[in-house]
């Protein structure tokens, strides 16, 4: 990245726009720690002299085999901290969790609540969340058409999976295990695995109410 441009992106004046029949949406892109990140599609003004690019455009960089997603976990009226997943490649959850991600579909992870802790100290220790539609976790449908893929299985904490296969009427739910499975099982359906902010996690599954928890802000990691 040339140094102007790296300037006006760390200036907030470079965004990904999608033009739709009901307008326009922007997302920010922003630098941190020597990572650019693509933030969710928003409606919003966009800032007067703001550098712009085709959402679809800025998406179309991603390789499939490299694609990092991320969440913004936040309680208590502050950010706690960002969760990145690195997305099993070429799996048609995976795909989904992207689109949610960026909202290119115009439905997207932010805002969402995180819904419930299942196994709270245990060993199979982990939270549910993604419900775009209600959030209350009777909503979160499939954004795509067939979920149907070749997964694996895991028993280790950071597994990201789909609460409810890759058919069910809520297949957006995703699951995030927090701590190692001692008893040999696996979670089935998993297509990423957290590569930092566990600790995000695990924070959120011991705050005194989970569903205070907020996705405030996600997206995915773009390639420098």
């Amino acid at each position: 990245m040339s140094e102007p441009v790296k300037r006006l992106v760390e200036a907030g004046r470079v965004l990904a726009v999608q033009e739709d029949q009901d307008g326009r949406r922007s997302a920010r892109i922003t630098l941190q720690d020597g990572q650019l990140f693509l933030h969710s599609l928003l409606r919003q003004p966009t800032p007067a002299h703001a550098h712009t690019l085709q959402e679809s455009e800025v998406v179309g960089v991603l390789e499939p085999s490299c694609t990092l997603a991320f969440l913004d976990l936040g309680w208590a009226g502050s950010t706690r901290g960002r969760v990145t997943i690195q997305l099993t490649p070429d799996t048609p959850l995976a795909r989904q969790f992207v689109l949610l991600c960026t909202g290119q579909r115009g439905h997207t992870y932010r805002n969402t609540k995180l819904l419930q802790v299942w196994g709270k100290g245990e060993a199979r220790e982990c939270v549910v969340g993604g419900d775009y539609e209600s959030n209350d976790g009777e909503g979160g449908a499939p954004l795509l058409p067939d979920l149907q893929g070749q997964y694996r299985g895991s028993g280790r904490a950071g597994a990201v999976w789909a609460r409810y296969g890759q058919g069910g009427p809520w297949s957006a739910q995703f699951t995030i295990t927090t701590r190692d499975r001692q008893d040999g099982h696996q979670w089935p359906d998993v297509f990423g695995d957290v590569v930092s902010g566990l600790d995000v996690v695990r924070a959120a599954v011991n705050h005194s109410d989970i569903r205070e928890v907020t996705v405030l802000d996600c997206g995915v990691v773009l390639p420098l």
